[in-house]
């Protein structure tokens, strides 16, 4: 599509198998809070996706669905919560319980993929595990994200929002359920390697941002 004189630019826009959806642009992506909103609207388009395909089209959208709700809990986990939790107001609660909502999360998307898109009750088991996605992202955006706004410098936001992205890179691509934080679902087995990649981009994207 040919972007119109004054029309807002994304990057990406879903192509017919819905390989992957829409991105903001770049300058969105400098604030953390944007980037996981747009997060949170991609993991609801690849859940539509899910459910309207079939067959091998099915499972190549539960794939990337499962791929982008690991690496943004696990973004969220090592850079954001962590940071909400020093700084925002009753940080410690408000974090304990999207690590909670989390780890529900992660039990259901275990079970989901153990039986797989083609067991008979996928279509149930999707919707279990939508309705407790949209929960948890729903309680960030009223309980966490306002806050984040509030209390984070425009600085914080940027920098969060660069790590965000760096360890996106490096995230696994299947949750381990039964942790609660980012870095236990690194080294957990075979995660070891990309644990320490994933640190070492955060530090480095971090770094980058002091001055």
């Amino acid at each position: 599509m040919i972007p119109q004189r004054g029309q807002v630019l994304f990057a990406t826009t879903v192509d017919s198998a819905g390989a992957r959806v829409s991105e903001r642009s770049e300058a969105a992506a400098h604030d953390v809070v944007d980037l996981l909103l747009r997060q949170h609207a991609e993991i609801r388009q690849l859940f539509d996706q899910v459910e309207a395909a079939a067959g091998h089209e099915r499972t190549a959208a539960f794939e990337r669905l499962r791929r982008l709700l690991a690496v943004h809990e696990t973004a969220e986990e090592e850079v954001v919560h962590p940071y909400a939790r020093r700084h925002i107001e009753g940080g410690r609660e408000v974090v304990d319980a999207r690590l909670a909502e989390e780890n529900q999360a992660k039990q259901l998307l275990s079970d989901l993929d153990y039986f797989g898109p083609t067991s008979p009750d996928f279509l149930q088991r999707l919707g279990d595990l939508r309705l407790s996605v949209m929960d948890h992202a729903r309680h960030e955006e009223e309980a966490e994200f306002p806050q984040l706004r509030e209390h984070a410098s425009e600085h914080d936001l940027r920098r969060m929002a660069t790590a965000v992205k760096a360890a996106e890179a490096v995230a696994p691509t299947h949750p381990h359920v039964g942790f609660e934080s980012a870095t236990a679902n690194l080294v957990a087995g075979p995660f070891a390697a990309a644990a320490d990649r994933a640190r070492d981009a955060i530090r480095k994207a971090l770094s980058r941002q002091k001055d």
